[in-house]
């Protein structure tokens, strides 16, 4: 009798889940009431909490970038002779990408929280390296004491930045986004005060994984309430090339072959526009030949004898600006040579020197600049000819050097569809 009554609760809870499904299959926004393997009811004293969740929150400046199959590689005349980045065809997850690139005064919005939340050893090791500007045999002296803090060039591109700096910014962006999504930061001012996501535990809580409350009624910041933003990044350097050829803007609809191909983020073989009242301009901010950064006054080409303001070209058929010229960006990618060959096909990356140890290359015999500490940045700069401007080209620095000529953005993945 104590099986047969056992086995009725089981039915009739099995019962009620099926009838959740009515309305068609669960999904990640409606898990319905009951789960669709056990039966067993959510959100009750002995079932799973599972937290209401509305997709991904928006995350400040990103742009969807839809993934999907694209052939990577050089495109253009490989005149260095490098053969570092052939052709081959990959596929790569979608993602969300800063529509512009990181700005002096996003900069200096950062530089203001740390010197607030940390230390001073880090806030000194956080502050751009603004002697790039210097060169003996040229005067950029102003470009020293104002490019960083002066309001006029509040949305140039921020430069003198170390790749570690700019992984460094991306750590604290993510932090700072989700205490902002939390509410955590208001009225406090500062996440040291209000704790925000890193507060610590007053005391042990249940199972972490089933996102209970915080014992106020608000939802607990976790994954898995979806009430965060996974991690600001920079982009892998397969990413940052997908996002930056932008083939979504030539293909036509439900044919499934990629048939077109673009030497630089827009369509034909010029670096000027074609089309309409801004016929014959500059796509991008880039130096058009030696000696000549932005044309002769009154009949100006791309205008920017240095960088420019970070919203000025037209942008990409993603709606991302300045993927080509202005400054070059950092990407995650360590550098080797033969990084095609090695990587997979399926969101391809670098992450160290596997299968391409750094013992291969004799850097202390002065033989070549290859180690784990050197990474990819790509895109061309305003001091750069237009070869560079080809998504597919690629160089590499040390992580820890800057240059008035690289700057960066961020990345995020897409939790979810890919979709």
């Amino acid at each position: 009798m104590m099986n047969f009554s056992k086995y009725l609760r089981y039915t009739i809870v099995g019962a009620c889940a099926l009838a959740s499904c009515k309305g068609g299959p669960p999904t990640a926004t409606k898990p319905g009431k009951y789960s669709s393997t056990t039966g067993i009811e959510y959100n009750t004293e002995e079932g799973m909490k599972v937290a209401d969740y509305k997709g991904i929150p928006e995350g400040p400046g990103l742009v969807f970038i839809e993934g999907g199959r694209t052939v990577l590689g050089s495109a253009e005349e490989d005149v260095a002779m490098t053969r570092d980045n052939v052709e081959r065809t990959v596929t790569i997850a979608s993602f969300y990408m800063d529509e512009a690139e990181v700005a002096n005064i996003h900069w200096l919005e950062y530089l203001h929280f740390v010197r607030k939340d940390s230390s001073e050893e880090f806030y000194q090791s956080a502050l751009p390296d603004t002697a790039v500007w210097a060169r003996e045999l040229s005067f950029n002296d102003p470009y020293v004491d104002y490019y960083l803090r002066y309001p006029g060039f509040r949305y140039f591109p921020v430069v003198g930045v170390s790749w570690l700096q700019a992984n460094d910014y991306c750590t604290w962006r993510t932090a700072k986004v989700n205490e902002h999504l939390a509410g955590v930061d208001e009225g406090s001012g500062s996440s040291g005060g209000g704790g925000g996501l890193f507060k610590r535990k007053k005391k042990a809580t249940a199972d972490a994984a089933e996102g209970a409350d915080t014992g106020d009624g608000k939802p607990k910041i976790s994954i898995e309430n979806g009430n965060t933003l996974p991690n600001y990044r920079l982009p892998t350097e397969a990413e940052w090339e997908y996002a930056a050829q932008a083939l979504i803007g030539t293909q036509e609809t439900g044919n499934e072959n990629q048939e077109n191909k673009r030497i630089y983020p827009w369509d034909g073989r010029q670096v000027r526009n074609p089309y309409g009242k801004n016929m014959g301009s500059f796509l991008a901010n880039f130096k058009r030949g030696r000696g000549d950064y932005a044309g002769i006054a009154g009949s100006l080409n791309d205008g920017a004898m240095i960088t420019e303001y970070i919203y000025n070209y037209p942008p990409n058929d993603y709606g991302l600006y300045n993927m080509a010229g202005n400054v070059n960006e950092w990407v995650q990618d360590i550098y080797r040579p033969l990084s095609f060959e090695d990587v997979e096909d399926l969101n391809p990356f670098r992450r160290n020197g596997f299968l391409d140890p750094a013992e291969k290359y004799d850097k202390k015999g002065y033989q070549s600049l290859i180690d784990d500490h050197v990474r990819v940045y790509k895109g061309g700069s305003w001091r750069d000819v237009a070869y560079w401007l080809s998504p597919g080209t690629r160089r590499f620095m040390a992580e820890d050097s800057a240059t008035a000529t690289i700057g960066f953005r961020c990345a995020m993945i897409n939790a979810g569809s890919n979709k």
